[in-house]
């Protein structure tokens, strides 16, 4: 038996007793050495990818296949929807449609579309005056060619899904469809901009931002692809005379650097005649009536009116820009996201005043506090309300949204003076979204019982509870308490 030992030279010789260094002294400074070992992070799991958290917080689901199917709802085509049969009940929207829809970003992520076997609307009264107005223009027989609207109302009232409800009755008419769906996104610094050359006063654009709405129009109408330029336009590149719209909507969006020119010239062409009419919405409206986050090179802030889409939206919402082939141009208001914006709500109201004493309905006088002296003093109360002396507006928007006939009803303070148009703003109409009524109420409650995600029978009680408990039928309330709460 041979054994085998190591050389002791060769063996790691054996560690001593290791005694920790002394604590450092009070007042002295201490030293850690570098060549600590440390701790692993603990394992996080995978780090999503970029972008990724974005689209999972922005996604859309239109389709749960658990609910239960509604047999007998109808869906909507471009001939019922004025029809006032269908008030107060559910209508489906065709799958064509549901695709436009969802390439225009129509859709929100906080609206309940997962719950339903399949996207409906419910037929309120001011969604058939609105479909009554889509009849009058297309068929051009009615006398009304154009609607200009604000859309105005507390929140969960269902401004957003009015605005749904008129892309969805463009779509079915054939009408080419222009969306932003969050005035947000145009204003809050989180898109490059670049100053437009040899505009004055300086207007910026933001290039990738134009991009990404290029190609949501050409997805959202096919229509385009049948439409071929018939204008000549000062371009950065070369055309080919039979150039569809889509394409050159493509060609915008691929190449950003041209996306503003390409942009400029689609809505020329939409504008020359024996084009489709033409539908514009923006939800958001306050985000547009103020200083924006984006600061000028001098580091001023950028009012959200040297922008070119505000500007752009805005010309056709005032009507400086003329629709020649007919359409409409709605804005609504957010009040679940609403920044500040005073001169914009003082002068919607004074709108909405004006607008219904022109109708002939008797308005409660704004100020009941100075009642008793206007009687002392023989004076008639204004129903319309006035400017603040000691408050400062924003005169751009006063100049956009003011009206020739009663500019600023009312004296403004020192230095705010009207500079408005006689031709622009005379017929902006503010509609104002308040409760459903009960039967509206009942027929939604009906339409939720059917799909499975109301479990009550629907009786007149349950409707006069959950309308009453709703705040007096806001559509948001009624469905937190009815499907929302089970959920």
């Amino acid at each position: 038996m041979s054994l085998s030992t190591s050389p002791s030279l060769s063996a790691n010789p054996t560690k001593g007793k290791t005694t920790a260094p002394p604590s450092p002294k009070r007042g002295e400074k201490t030293t850690y050495s570098a060549s600590r070992k440390k701790k692993p992070p603990p394992d996080k799991g995978r780090v999503p990818a970029p972008g990724e958290r974005k689209a999972m917080r922005k996604r859309v689901v239109l389709s749960n296949t658990n609910a239960l199917e509604v047999s007998d709802m109808q869906d909507l085509n471009a001939n019922n929807i004025s029809d006032p049969e269908l008030r107060a009940k559910v209508a489906g929207i065709p799958g064509t449609v549901v695709s436009q829809l969802r390439a225009i970003e129509a859709f929100k992520p906080v609206q309940n579309w997962a719950l339903f076997r399949a996207p409906g609307t419910l037929m309120r009264l001011e969604t058939l005056q609105l479909g009554k107005a889509f009849d009058e223009i297309t068929s051009k027989s009615g006398g009304r060619k154009l609607v200009r609207k604000v859309v105005v109302g507390g929140r969960g009232s269902g401004k957003s899904i009015h605005l749904l409800q008129a892309m969805t009755m463009a779509f079915l008419k054939g009408w080419v469809v222009i969306n932003l769906p969050e005035a947000q996104d145009i204003t809050n610094a989180h898109t490059e901009y670049s100053p437009v050359p040899g505009s004055s006063p300086t207007v910026y654009f933001q290039r990738a931002y134009t991009a990404s709405l290029l190609s949501r129009i050409a997805a959202a109408n096919p229509q385009l692809a049948n439409l071929q330029i018939s204008l000549s336009h000062n371009l950065p590149i070369s055309l080919q005379e039979n150039l569809s719209l889509s394409r050159l909507c493509a060609l915008g969006s691929s190449d950003p650097a041209i996306s503003y020119q390409i942009f400029n010239a689609l809505m020329d062409e939409l504008l020359a005649p024996a084009r489709p009419p033409l539908l514009i919405t923006l939800d958001g409206l306050q985000h547009i009536m103020r200083q924006s986050a984006y600061m000028s090179p001098s580091f001023v802030p950028i009012h959200a009116h040297d922008l070119h889409l505000p500007r752009w939206f805005l010309s056709h919402l005032t009507g400086e820009v003329d629709l020649p082939n007919g359409g409409m141009v709605i804005a609504a208001t957010t009040e679940s996201n609403k920044p500040a914006a005073p001169t914009l709500e003082f002068r919607l109201k004074q709108l909405e005043a004006q607008q219904a004493l022109a109708e002939g309905s008797r308005l409660p006088f704004p100020d009941a506090h100075l009642t008793p002296f206007l009687n002392a003093t023989g004076q008639e109360p204004n129903p319309i309300p006035q400017p603040d002396p000691y408050f400062r507006y924003d005169q751009r928007v006063l100049n956009v949204l003011a009206t020739p006939e009663t500019p600023l009803s009312g004296s403004l303070p020192e230095g705010i003076q009207s500079t408005k148009s006689s031709s622009r703003g005379s017929d902006i109409e503010v509609q104002r979204l308040r409760g459903l009524s009960k039967e509206e109420a009942k027929g939604l409650m009906e339409y939720w019982a059917l799909s499975g995600m109301l479990r009550h029978e629907v009786s007149e009680r349950l409707v006069g509870e959950k309308w009453t408990v709703s705040g007096g039928g806001i559509v948001g309330e009624l469905e937190r308490g009815c499907v929302g709460m089970r959920v």
